[in-house]
This record gives C-alpha cells, structure tokens and sequence, in this order.
C-alpha cells in the first residue's frame, strides 16, 4: 500500500508541538504541495505553533487546545466526524497526539519506527517509517515525505515574512548592518546557558566585530529575567526585544540576522528554515538529532561529556532521544568555544574584524 501509486485526495498532518518540531515538519508539507499540488492538506496543531503555521498558505489548520483534556478531544472528534483522510501523517508520538491521531479517520496512518516511538505510539498506527537508530530529527520528519512516494532530496520551507513584520524589524534595526541575535532560552530550563556566557560572547561580537546585539524571546517570566541579566552583564548596549515581539517578527528578525545563537530551541531551527547561520548549545541534548540542521558543524555540543559524567555511558549507547536535564550540565560549555564557534561563523560570512565600533 505504500508508497502511494496516485496522489491522495487528503491528508491529514498531526504535529502539535513544539515550535522546532512543527518548523521540521514543514519541508514535508512543501513537498507535498509542490509535487502533488492537487490534494487538500489538513494540518492539526496547538495554539502557540498554529501563530506560526498560519503563515503557511494552502492549508486548512484544526487548533486544538491542550489544556481542555478529553473535552478538547470530544470537540475534534465531532468538528472531524465528516472527514475521511486517505493518509494521516503522525509526526508526533506523546500520548497527547496519540489521542488526536484517535480522532482522525483515515485509511492509512502513518507513524515513527519502533525506535523513535513511544506512549503507545505505534498501537495507534497502521503503518510506520523505516527503522533507524541515529538520524536527525529533520530527517525522520522527510522520511514520512519518502515513505508515501514523495521524492525528497533537500529541505524546502519558504516561510512567508509579512509586510508588516518586516517594517517592524526594518525600524528596529534601522541603520545596523551586522546583527547578532541571541535567543537565550529554551522551552526546557535545564537546556539553558547562564547570562554571564552570553553576555561574554555578545560584548565580544559588539567590540570585535561591531555587531548589534538583539536578545529574542517570549513573554515568559524566564525569559524575562534571563534578558535582564544579560543586558546588566554587558559593557554595550543590545536591544531587548523579550517579549516584545510576535512570532511573525520574530521569522523576519531571523531573517535579518546574520548569526543567531541558542540552545537547543525553537528559534533555533525557525533561523536554520531562514537560512541564517545558527551557532547552537548543547549538552542537554546531542546536536546530531537536534542541532540546527544547516549549521551542526558550528554547535558547541558537550552532549558525550555530559553522557559520561551524568549517566557514565557513551551518547551512542543511551536511548535516541535522551535528554540529560541536569542541574549544571550546560555549564561544560565555556565562553572560549562558542567565541571560536562565532569565528568561523563570521569566517564563513567573509567579514574582516571591525574593531571598537561598539553598538548605539
């Protein structure tokens, strides 16, 4: 039954969350409408990621609401109860999606391998992508593209920057011309580097290289604080843009940037969809399954130190996927390897030191 032999007349996409997971998947929804432009795309995501997926054109998005329990299941039940997919494509395995992929009729659903599933997962599938052990997470996204007959060499998003989000960012950075965006957090805390290391590399980007510094992020109190110890910790100016912006903003400001540097998070991967040159951190989790795809060669990652302190085995012999939340473990990363890893960022920019032109 797979792949297809023709084009289906629907399919129904269920990635949920989070923000790095739905921008990996998108590449797979652009093949599909690049090479099977005929059939109508469905695609079940949550409030936070449908602001950013509404930017997507030729899709007809279902918002489910995590925080309604069973009564946000009973809802899409019944809003489906008329449709029939011919595919579901589950690129999610929480126990989560596994109830919404409940709630979809289709002939064929399907879903990860053996390795990479869980909750469950593959109870609720009729059909899976091929087993494997080590592939990055953008990949496994394409595999589900391969599998229903799809031809998928590279990695295709083509986000639309708005009009308005574009201004936004012209304004912001009227004048600037090399910028460097930081955006220090992510969803998970202990994926998080200290303040002090990023103010360290910001002051160096702004004095070496006469960088703007722009720190990103969203309204969270953590995030909040985590921009307000930055900004005290550095001799230069950035401008704080954490909890100022929308997610549309935010997609033009990753576009405008020249480097952007994160841990393992959302931003990261939406800069790698923007072309832009991402240096990750990473010790959490291991850049070969979550770094920024374009960029892996420019993460720091700490991940076989932390492997081996933290859970004494080699990364190659935990679960793919693990993640090591510890208290302390992004504290391998030092100051020194991520100013090396700007470097060769800008190397690859073909800049040439600019000295003291510090930052308005």
């Amino acid at each position: 039954m797979l792949p297809l032999d023709n084009p289906p007349a629907k399919i129904c996409i269920i990635r949920l969350s989070a923000l790095g997971d739905v921008t990996h998947a998108v590449p797979v929804l652009r093949a599909i409408q690049r090479q099977w432009p005929q059939t109508r795309v469905t695609w079940i995501t949550s409030s936070l990621e449908h602001k950013l997926l509404s930017l997507l054109d030729g899709v007809t998005f279902v918002v489910i609401d995590k925080n309604a329990g069973w009564r946000g299941y009973w809802k899409l039940w019944r809003q489906l109860a008329d449709e029939k997919f011919d595919v579901m494509l589950q690129m999610q395995t929480s126990a989560r999606a596994n109830a919404t992929g409940a709630c979809v009729k289709a002939e064929i659903k399907l879903g990860w391998d053996r390795y990479r599933a869980r909750d469950f997962h593959r109870l609720f599938m009729t059909h899976t992508v091929p087993p494997t052990r080590f592939e990055h997470q953008l990949l496994g996204h394409l595999s589900f593209a391969r599998t229903i007959g799809l031809e998928v060499d590279q990695p295709e998003w083509n986000f639309p920057v708005t009009a308005d989000a574009a201004a936004f960012v012209e304004q912001t950075l009227a004048g600037r011309e090399r910028v460097l965006v930081i955006s220090p957090c992510s969803s998970h805390s202990a994926r998080n580097w200290h303040a002090e290391g990023y103010a360290a590399v910001a002051d160096y980007a702004a004095n070496k290289h006469g960088m703007t510094v722009v720190l990103s992020g969203g309204p969270s109190a953590l995030e909040a604080a985590m921009g307000e110890t930055i900004e005290q910790a550095m001799q230069n100016r950035p401008i704080n843009l954490i909890g100022k912006d929308t997610l549309p903003q935010l997609v033009a400001l990753l576009q405008r940037a020249d480097i952007v540097l994160s841990p393992d998070s959302g931003p990261a991967h939406l800069a790698n969809a923007m072309g832009t040159i991402v240096i990750g951190l990473h010790a959490s989790t291991w850049s070969k399954r979550s770094g920024p795809y374009s960029s892996l060669d420019l993460c720091v990652d700490k991940f076989a130190e932390a492997a081996q302190i933290f859970r004494q085995k080699k990364p190659e012999d935990l679960r793919w996927g693990t993640r090591i939340e510890e208290d302390g473990v992004m504290d391998l990363i030092e100051v020194d390897e991520v100013i090396e890893k700007l470097e060769r960022a800008i190397e690859r920019l073909g800049w040439s030191s600019t000295r003291n032109r510090g930052l308005a």
